[in-house]
C-alpha cells in the first residue's frame, strides 16, 4: 500500500488545558469526524471516558451523558475538567488513516505533538495518562520511558521536569473490563494525584 496516496489528516481540536491542571491526558487522536457525538474529545457516543467520568466524579456513570440527543453534556465536562485540573489532547497531531477507521493500530503517526510545549502551559502537572498502544508509543520512543504496568506509572523527565507516566485501561467498549473497574483504576490514579480526595 502507498501511504503517501492516503490524505494526511490534521488535528481538529485544540488541546485543553487548564492553568491549574495536574494531570495531562494524552490520547491517540480523534476518530473519524461522521463518529463525533460532540465537538471535543472522546467524541464517540460509544466511548466510555465520559461515563468513567460521571462514575467517578458524580457516583452516576449517566451525569455526562445526554442521552435523548444522543451526546455528551460537552460544557459539564469542560467544566468538570476546568474545577479539577485535568488537560487533554493527543500524542499525534496529524495522521493517516490506513483502513479509513478509528483503530490506533490502523494509525500512521505523520507529526507528533510537541508535548514540552504542552507541557510549558500548565506548570503545576506533574503526571500524564495513556490508555492505549499507540499513545504510549510517543512518549515510550522520545523519552525512553517504558510502559507501566496497568494502573500504576513509572518516572521520566521532560525538559528537566520529572514526570510520571501512568497506563490506565482503554475507554473504548471494545476493552474487555467493566465500566466500574476502569472507574476504580482513574480513581487510585486521581486520589495519588490529589485530583479526588482519599
Amino acid at each position: 500500500m502507498d501511504t503517501n496516496a492516503i490524505e494526511t489528516e490534521r488535528h481538529p481540536l485544540e488541546p485543553f488545558l487548564p492553568p491549574n491542571a495536574k494531570l495531562l491526558m494524552l490520547g491517540s487522536f480523534p476518530p473519524p469526524r461522521k463518529r463525533w457525538a460532540m465537538d471535543f474529545f472522546y467524541p464517540n457516543r460509544t466511548n466510555m471516558m465520559w461515563e468513567i467520568f460521571g462514575l467517578l466524579f458524580y457516583g452516576d456513570s449517566q451525569r455526562l451523558v445526554d442521552a435523548p440527543n444522543k451526546t455528551f453534556r460537552m460544557e459539564d465536562i469542560k467544566a468538570l475538567l476546568e474545577e479539577r485540573g485535568i488537560a487533554i489532547f493527543d500524542t499525534a497531531c496529524a495522521v493517516r488513516r490506513l483502513s479509513g477507521n478509528a483503530s490506533d493500530k490502523d494509525l500512521e503517526i505523520v507529526e507528533k505533538t510537541d508535548i514540552p510545549a504542552l507541557l510549558a502551559q500548565i506548570p503545576l502537572c506533574h503526571d500524564i495518562v495513556c490508555t492505549g498502544q499507540k499513545s504510549f508509543s510517543v512518549l515510550t520512543d522520545d523519552y525512553g520511558v517504558p510502559i507501566p504496568a496497568m494502573g500504576t506509572y513509572n518516572k521520566f523527565a521532560i525538559a528537566g521536569r520529572k514526570m510520571r507516566l501512568w497506563r490506565m485501561p482503554s475507554s473504548s467498549r471494545a476493552y474487555p473490563m467493566k465500566l466500574e473497574e476502569k472507574a476504580k483504576y482513574y480513581r487510585d490514579m486521581m486520589k495519588q494525584i490529589g485530583i479526588v480526595d482519599a
